[in-house]
């Protein structure tokens, strides 16, 4: 297993880790993303093959409105046990919701919700999947990042391509790879005031990048398999988490969601398909607690959307020439 993390541009106090394993019939992992505490978050999913952890607790009126971790998974519906080993670790941490009654110990329950994509049997072994060891390794990775801000005297990226969540992942019907890819921008408010924005995609998506060329024999649409059901030519799903500092609640969070999906599908044609799980979580730090106008969380929506089509193209794009 190997492990790599980084930091959201723009967002320093958001830590993103891999872990991933290739080889010896591998080629899957995750990818963790670890907001500060008070994270405010969403989701939406737009997809018809979805595979999901704990979404409808991110839905407004209900209990707990802040997520401790959001974790990205490859190994299809197996891999949702890696959230199993962010929990832990979050719980380790002393993260999560407290629900300990008076005079009883304290014990908090980690909000960790999860989407995995269907990269089983990319590296030979469909039954080498990601565990709940996997999700511990990715978050640990994040701990041995320098500070944020002034501790910080040099950005860490997040790592991009065949990493994580994105180490099997493949675009076109299979026929072309995909991978993790990271964005971000800075979006100006109408009183003065200016927000981060920063998007993490794993790109695994059956249809074709738009405005882009894999591969000269890539076909508009994804090819047939043998089996009717939906073969491993047919299974994909894209991910992303799009990440905000500024200050809304949970309404305002899940409607970044939803504008981000329309990222997606500028990025991919076609999109949200019916073997396409696609799910896009969204969070909002809180940190920039400045006033957010509504010409100002349209601007946001806007944004989250133009931020996940970028960090799709990224995860797509051929590594450069040496």
């Amino acid at each position: 297993m190997r492990t790599g993390a980084g930091r959201l541009p723009g967002l320093p106090d958001v830590v993103v880790g891999h872990a991933h394993a290739t080889g010896g019939g591998w080629a899957s992992g995750c990818t963790v993303v670890v907001p500060p505490p008070g994270t405010v978050g969403g989701v939406a999913v737009g997809g018809g093959a979805p595979g999901t952890r704990e979404t409808d607790a991110l839905a407004p009126g209900t209990l707990v409105s802040t997520v401790d971790a959001v974790v990205l998974s490859g190994g299809s519906a197996y891999g949702l046990a890696t959230a199993d080993g962010v929990a832990a670790w979050c719980e380790e941490v002393g993260r999560g919701f407290l629900v300990s009654g008076p005079g009883g110990p304290e014990v908090r329950v980690p909000i960790v919700p999860a989407a995995v994509v269907f990269d089983l049997g990319r590296g030979g072994d469909p039954r080498a999947r990601p565990t709940a060891a996997f999700g511990r390794a990715a978050c640990r990775a994040t701990g041995a990042l320098p500070g944020p801000g002034a501790d910080l005297p040099v950005p860490v990226p997040v790592p991009e391509g065949p990493v994580g969540a994105g180490t099997g992942a493949r675009v076109s019907g299979g026929t072309a790879p995909g991978g993790v890819g990271v964005a971000g921008r800075v979006v100006p408010g109408v009183a003065g005031s200016t927000w981060a924005v920063a998007a993490v995609v794993v790109a695994n998506a059956a249809g074709t990048p738009l405005g882009l060329t894999p591969a000269a024999t890539v076909p508009a649409t994804p090819p047939a398999t043998s089996n009717p059901g939906g073969g491993p030519g047919l299974l994909h799903t894209t991910l992303a988490v799009v990440v905000t500092d500024a200050l809304i609640d949970v309404a305002a969070v899940t409607r970044l969601a939803c504008a981000a999906q329309a990222g997606l599908a500028r990025a991919v044609d076609p999109s949200h398909t019916l073997v396409d799980g696609d799910v896009v979580f969204a969070l909002a730090t809180g940190t920039a607690p400045v006033p957010v106008e509504v010409r100002d969380r349209v601007a946001l929506e806007s944004a989250c959307a133009d931020t996940l089509t970028a960090a799709f193209a990224r995860a797509v794009a051929p590594p450069p020439a040496d």
